[in-house]
């Protein structure tokens, strides 16, 4: 459903944004623990880069009015009322295709970032216990889902205790102000791209089409003996 070549002007004119300066999208997560652990971050990150980019403006895409109202609780915790900061009830896509580079939660939105070719860096944040027992068990070096299809690092993973402010800063700035490493970036993203078009929606149709005789047919079964009463 994405394609595969994005226009950011018109995604930025579809928000009524111009079509100059930086724009970076931050999606802290849909849930409100993921809040919890990172709406504070994802503040104090966005403070770091309008000290380095004073035109830069932030777009944050949340799901719901809770998690809308921790992150502007998280905003007047930090002293932080003088960003630019726009909150979006949903269109995150519509956020990141939008986008110079955003900072994403490791899940789903990573995957739909890279789609739409914009550069990230990933991270995520829960408690010590939790990430210790994650730990032990992967297998991966990576856990993003661009970097699981690339089989490498193509995009930062910065998580749990290196998740601070000052490194997550860095890494966004490193992407803003590295063309090539963009180009680089854009080149990964639609070999990935490449990869996943299956045309779904046809395949799920021709795997679901053989059963459904069957299930009509089952149906008819169920309904015979309702019928004989009737007649009876």
């Amino acid at each position: 459903m994405i394609p595969d070549a994005i226009d950011r002007n018109n995604a930025r004119a579809q928000l009524r944004l111009s079509a100059e300066g930086t724009i970076v999208a931050l999606l802290p997560g849909s849930r409100q623990g993921e809040l919890e652990y990172h709406a504070a971050l994802y503040v104090e990150c966005a403070r770091r880069l309008a000290e380095a980019i004073p035109e830069v403006r932030f777009l944050v895409p949340l799901a719901t009015r809770e998690t809308r109202a921790q992150f502007e609780a998280a905003v007047h915790r930090a002293g932080a009322g003088d960003l630019r900061l726009t909150i979006l009830f949903g269109h995150a896509q519509d956020a990141m295709a939008a986008a110079d580079v955003a900072l994403v939660a490791s899940g789903t939105a990573t995957l739909e970032a890279a789609l739409l070719k914009c550069p990230m860096v990933i991270t995520y944040r829960v408690s010590n216990a939790t990430y210790r027992m994650v730990k032990r068990k992967a297998y991966l070096p990576y856990g993003g889902l661009p970097n699981i299809l690339a089989g490498e690092f193509i995009v930062p993973e910065l998580l749990q205790d290196d998740a601070s402010a000052d490194n997550i800063a860095m890494a966004l700035l490193n992407l803003l102000r590295h063309e090539r490493a963009r180009v680089r970036l854009d080149m990964r993203y639609r070999q990935i791209h490449r990869m996943l078009r299956q045309d779904t929606a046809t395949r799920l149709v021709e795997a679901l089409s053989e059963f459904i005789p069957a299930l009509a047919s089952r149906e008819a079964a169920r309904a015979l003996p309702q019928d004989a009463d009737v007649a009876a």
